[in-house]
């Protein structure tokens, strides 16, 4: 039974603001209801009919789709130029696209004649070398028309090229795609509705073009007389007739813009409900599941639920087997560092927002002017290769799916523009997507994937593409527990063999132990350590690794005895580092002792607190305390301990760590 829907009841307008528009709105409804009311609806079939408007109405049909042409064949390149593309002089060249929207068309029509007439600038070479003449020719009529229905098309395109993310472009490039195969297989399919309106709006207004042509291609019956100066000649004669072919020309534009309000124009709300059909999940959804439930994977064997299998799957490596690619990397710029790594490590790259991470990715993909990396993979130094010929596959933060295309054609992308034929490229594709859990959904596109499923078909896509070198900007974070453990699972199995390099960025630190062979710290662009997981897991150099790994970590300068604090405050530690260096002393949470009362006994580090919050950890409880003695501490106890301390938020309560249990390293 269908609910009856309920309206939100809205605040009313102020009058101040709602008759002056319904003024607007007679003003410009007004002329309309007047051709309407004056028109002659026995004789208007008689008035269409008429050898005189027939032939008009052919000639403008081929003037204006010979204008839509040209329109897109030159607008829609100078769009992208004007959208993607920084140059100097690039306002100028906007403001000549939007001139002939503002200006005249009777002003459009002379300096026509005076840039292409016989006398013009370009028209006496025209006419002597290639025996064209334009003016009071078909041909003048189209260009005319052109000149003052191109912009449309422009501005439409430029303002979806705008809106359209270049991760999309950049990823396409990663998985191997030159610029020209990016702009007609990614860029102009996803921007289709902007080119469609561009095109609907370009279309009519060459049909509706009436000034220009008449001043630069005049008034010919059969050569340049359309519609438009039709109707200017019958007002002269017949009157009613005039009326009658200037509603044909009403409804045509009446139906382009009603076409384009339905399809095309629509306000954000309505074009987000067409993007996401009623049977998926949209990215914007969040980790909401399709329909189909996700495969999760069986405990023993690894395997997806339902069947799919874990094989070998063609194009597990990058290359021909026994291909090694060892990577050495100097960067500079805003992430200054050099790396060195011998074919299958795999790189963990942690640090705080802002650290210079993702930028260390896009250095090595080429694809940014704030660091600059000089490459080498293997014996090939591709610094001066563009993105898409250094074999750099890219997996970004979004996963960058191509919304136009099936999960099992974004899979297969690398490697059809490698030149793989397409029955082979989707077989390895729908290998890959079945290796990931996600070959159930390889016919559906990113809008009916969750946002999980979309993560392991971008992770997919990458690993298909035979790269000599893999970035990935934090794969695995769209997923659940259990299926990141399964896609972990299967990239670590994967990287085993893999004769390349891995750099993930990650802020997971079992994917930082689990995955990767080095792990490297980054902060401000600085590479604070780099070393194995089982060291930087037991002396972290940098604040926030410590953190990310649940200790308590303080700053300070050490001492003698320990460290005095940057925070305030000092640490008795059993093995001070030497005094006066920088150094950072590392607390695990479970260390901590919390009491209600001030302890007695052997504690050297005691400070009095208060409890500002309290949540849950697996079987134990983080209890946040701070102090106007010391840092900010996190303490983990039993929920049995804080039952029995009362421990509630705002509490009074005294902690205590043991020297033997600081760990002092130095920066």
């Amino acid at each position: 039974m269908r609910r009856a829907a309920v309206r939100t009841p809205t605040a009313r307008p102020p009058l101040t603001l709602a008759v002056p528009a319904l003024l607007a709105v007679a003003f410009l409804a007004l002329p309309l209801v007047g051709i309407l009311a004056r028109t002659e609806w026995g004789e208007l079939a008689g008035h269409l009919s008429s050898p005189g408007t027939v032939e008009a109405l052919k000639l403008s049909l081929v003037v204006s789709f010979w204008a839509l042409g040209i329109s897109l064949l030159l607008g829609i390149p100078l769009a992208w130029l004007l959208a993607r593309v920084p140059f100097p002089g690039k306002a100028v060249v906007r403001s000549l696209v939007l001139l002939p929207m503002v200006l005249p068309p009777t002003v459009g029509g002379v300096a026509l004649l005076l840039g292409f007439g016989r006398r013009g600038l370009l028209g006496p070479w025209l006419e002597d070398t290639f025996g064209i003449t334009l003016p009071f020719h078909t041909s003048g009529a189209v260009l005319a028309a052109t000149f003052v229905a191109m912009p449309f098309l422009v501005i439409s395109l430029e303002g979806a090229l705008g809106g359209l993310r270049p991760r999309y472009e950049e990823t396409a490039a990663s998985l191997g795609a030159s610029p020209v195969r990016v702009f007609f297989t990614v860029t102009l399919p996803m921007v289709a509705p902007g080119v469609i309106a561009g095109a609907a709006l370009t279309w009519a207004r060459a049909l509706g073009e009436f000034g220009a042509t008449i001043t630069f291609a005049g008034n010919l019956p059969g050569a340049t007389q359309t519609l438009p100066l039709q109707v200017y000649l019958l007002l002269q004669d017949e009157p009613e007739a005039a009326t009658s072919v200037s509603l044909l020309l009403l409804a045509i534009a009446m139906a382009v813009l009603v076409a384009l309000r339905g399809r095309w124009t629509g306000g954000p709300a309505d074009r987000a409900r067409r993007a996401v059909p009623e049977t998926g999940a949209g990215r914007g959804a969040g980790p909401a599941k399709a329909p189909v439930t996700e495969a999760v994977p069986d405990p023993v064997t690894a395997e997806p639920a339902g069947g799919a299998a874990v094989g070998p799957v063609v194009g597990d490596t990058a290359g021909p087997p026994g291909e090694r690619w060892p990577m050495r990397a100097d960067v500079t710029g805003f992430t200054r560092l050099t790396l060195d790594a011998e074919p299958g490590t795999t790189i963990a790259v942690v640090g705080p927002n802002g650290a210079g991470k993702t930028t260390l990715l896009r250095a090595l993909l080429g694809l940014t002017p704030r660091a600059h990396a000089r490459l080498t993979l293997g014996d090939t130094d591709v610094t001066a290769l563009p993105p898409h010929l250094r074999r750099v596959a890219w997996v970004p933060q979004d996963g960058a799916l191509f919304p136009h295309m099936t999960a099992v054609a974004n899979t297969a992308y690398g490697l059809r523009v490698q030149g793989v034929a397409r029955a082979e490229a989707r077989r390895e594709a729908q290998g890959w997507l079945d290796r990931l859990g996600v070959g159930h959904l390889a016919h559906r596109r990113p809008a009916q994937l969750s946002g999980g499923q979309a993560g392991r078909v971008a992770l997919a896509r990458a690993l298909a593409a035979r790269p000599r070198l893999l970035v990935l900007d934090e794969p695995l974070a769209a997923l659940d527990q259990t299926t990141r453990a399964h896609v972990r699972h299967t990239l670590r199995t994967h990287l085993a063999g893999f004769g390349g390099v891995c750099l993930i960025v990650t802020h997971d630190p079992v994917e930082a132990v689990s995955l990767a062979d080095r792990v490297l710290v980054l902060d401000e662009g600085r590479a604070l350590q780099e070393d194995s997981p089982s060291e930087v897991t037991r002396h972290p150099r940098s604040p926030w690794v410590a953190r990310m790994l649940g200790r308590n970590a303080w700053p300070g300068t050490a001492t003698p005895d320990g460290l005095a604090l940057d925070g305030g405050g000092t640490l008795v530690a059993a093995e001070p580092a030497p005094a006066g260096t920088p150094a950072l002393a590392i607390v695990a949470p479970e260390a901590v002792s919390v009491h209600r009362e001030k302890p007695a006994g052997s504690p050297r580090n005691v400070w009095p607190g208060t409890v500002r919050e309290i949540t849950s950890s697996g079987s134990r409880l983080r209890v946040l305390i701070t102090s106007d003695r010391a840092p900010d501490l996190v303490a983990e106890i039993t929920p049995q301990a804080a039952a029995e301390l009362g421990l509630v938020d705002g509490a009074s309560v005294w902690t205590s760590v043991k020297a033997t249990e600081t760990t002092v390293v130095a920066l």
